[in-house]
């Protein structure tokens, strides 16, 4: 188990997600970086959908009280174990009492740990992910304590290294597809939309990312619909929101374009005031 001495801004538990759940209105939720996260579960041989902690922006400062072997992918957060550096995507042992920090971070904006087993956090609705009103807790807090499962063979250590593509960080450009609703704006709107360099807010987080630009205001509505993670919608105002892992499942603004899974994840990597443009794909 883990014992967590400080939670960090907003770590929590995530697998894929909450599935078949959604015509009742329950949010898909999971990894935001399915990407980072998936990396994390196959350097450990874990299944796929073993759970991991998804930690943002400032890391947390965990306890260890029995070994494992353990991987942290995703965002660059200077991890140190017993004070001493360790490096993303590389797999290491974690006996009893070994403290696991954060530090500066430096590139990305989440990162996954992930132990051998996975994390056993209850299941609700077929998922571990945490989620406001479904789970009991949407993040950690100071003195939690974390289940693992400790009866995976802990001895078979993965020696090597996945280098992460730096591009996967610092790119620009996020490829999107035509939304449903794309055709009620001119060529000349679609164009200045793709065109424009957009900025993350500060109003951002798991359930959508809102964008600075005032770009097209208007007056159409729509009969809500569904969405999805990755579905962008434009508001009366002319702004931008980009629906996240913990989005509803209807709306009722025009859905002018949708990311995919490696768009969703790329844009998980950025924070308020990184900046980038759609390509049409």
């Amino acid at each position: 188990m883990i014992k967590v001495l400080r939670p960090g801004l907003q770590s929590s538990i995530q697998d894929l997600g909450r599935f078949h759940y959604r015509k009742y209105g329950v949010p898909m939720s999971g990894t935001m970086d399915a990407i980072s996260a998936g990396l994390a579960n196959g350097l450990l041989n874990n299944d796929e959908n073993a759970a991991v902690i998804e930690i943002t922006l400032s890391g947390p400062k965990l306890e260890f009280t029995v070994s494992t072997t353990a991987v942290i992918t995703g965002a660059e957060m200077s991890p140190v174990l017993n004070n001493l550096p360790i490096s993303n995507y590389k797999v290491f042992k974690v006996e009893p009492g070994d403290i696991l920090s954060f530090g500066k971070l430096i590139k990305g904006a989440r990162c996954y740990l992930a132990v051998k087993g996975g994390f056993q956090s209850p299941k609700v609705l077929g998922s571990r992910s945490f989620y406001k009103g479904i789970t009991q807790q949407e993040r950690f807090v100071k003195q939690d304590i974390i289940a693992f499962n400790t009866n995976k063979n802990n001895n078979l250590l993965n020696k090597g290294v996945v280098n992460n593509k730096q591009q996967f960080y610092e790119t620009e450009n996020i490829k999107v597809t035509k939304g449903p609703e794309l055709e009620l704006f001119t060529l000349k709107e679609q164009q200045d939309i793709l065109s424009r360099i957009h900025t993350i807010s500060n109003k951002s987080n798991r359930m959508g990312y809102r964008l600075n630009e005032q770009l097209v205001p208007h007056d159409f509505t729509i009969i809500t619909s569904p969405v999805l993670p990755g579905t962008i919608q434009i508001v009366p105002s002319g702004h931008l929101i980009i629906l996240m892992k913990d989005g509803q499942t209807t709306g009722g603004y025009p859905r002018i374009f949708q990311l995919t899974e490696k768009s969703i994840a790329i844009l998980a990597q950025k924070k308020s005031g990184d900046q980038f443009k759609f390509i049409l794909e």
